[in-house]
C-alpha cells in the first residue's frame, strides 16, 4: 500500500511541476500583453491563484508522505525509545483528527459553493475547495498507514526519525575528534 502512495506522490510531484509551469506562462504572458499591447488574458490571475492553492495543498500532502513537514522534536529527543514511539503515534492520531476536520469543512464548502461560479473562468468554485478535501484524504491515508506501521512494529528506524538523529550524532562526534 505504501508503494501505491509513493507512486501517487510522484504523480502529484509531476502535476505540481506542470501547474507551476502553467502559472509562470500565464503570469508572464499577461504581464507582456499588458505592457506591450495594453490587453491581457482574462483568466490569468484567477487561474494562477487556483493553481497556487492546488500546488500548496498537494505539496503539503507529499510533504506528509515524505515526512518533511514541519515539526519540533526538541523535547521528544530527550525521551527513551518507547516514549518517543508513543509521542509519534499520538502526533499521528492528532494529525489524522485535524485531517478529518479539514475534510469535513472542505466538503461542506464544496457543497455550499457548488452552484457558485468564479468570476473569470466561470466554473464552480467548489473545485477550489476540492484541494483541501483531496489533501485531507491523501494526508489522512498516509498518516493512517504510517500509524499502522508504527503500531504493528513494521516502522523502520528512518520512519521513526531515529536514523536522522543517529547521523547527526555521528557528525557531532566526528567534528569533536
Amino acid at each position: 500500500m505504501m508503494q501505491w502512495v509513493e507512486r501517487l506522490c510522484r504523480l502529484i510531484d509531476m502535476l505540481i511541476g506542470i501547474a507551476l509551469a502553467v502559472m509562470v506562462v500565464l503570469v508572464f504572458s499577461n504581464v507582456v500583453l499588458r505592457y506591450a499591447f495594453n490587453s491581457g488574458i482574462a483568466i490569468s490571475e484567477e487561474m494562477s491563484r487556483w493553481l497556487f492553492i492546488w500546488i500548496t495543498f498537494m505539496g503539503a500532502a507529499v510533504a506528509v508522505q515524505q515526512r518533511t513537514h514541519m515539526g519540533t522534536d526538541l523535547f521528544v529527543r530527550l525521551l527513551p525509545r518507547r516514549l518517543r514511539c508513543c509521542c509519534l503515534g499520538l502526533g499521528q492520531l492528532l494529525m489524522m483528527y485535524v485531517c478529518s476536520l479539514l475534510l469535513q469543512g472542505s466538503w461542506e464548502q464544496m457543497i455550499i459553493n457548488w452552484d457558485t461560479n468564479s468570476a473569470a473562468m466561470e466554473i464552480s468554485t467548489a473545485w477550489c475547495y476540492g484541494a483541501g478535501a483531496l489533501f485531507a484524504l491523501l494526508a489522512g491515508l498516509t498518516l493512517l498507514l504510517q500509524f499502522l506501521r508504527l503500531v504493528t512494529g513494521k516502522a523502520t528506524q528512518e520512519e521513526l526519525g531515529f536514523a536522522a538523529e543517529q547521523a547527526g550524532e555521528r557528525l557531532v562526534k566526528e567534528a569533536r575528534s
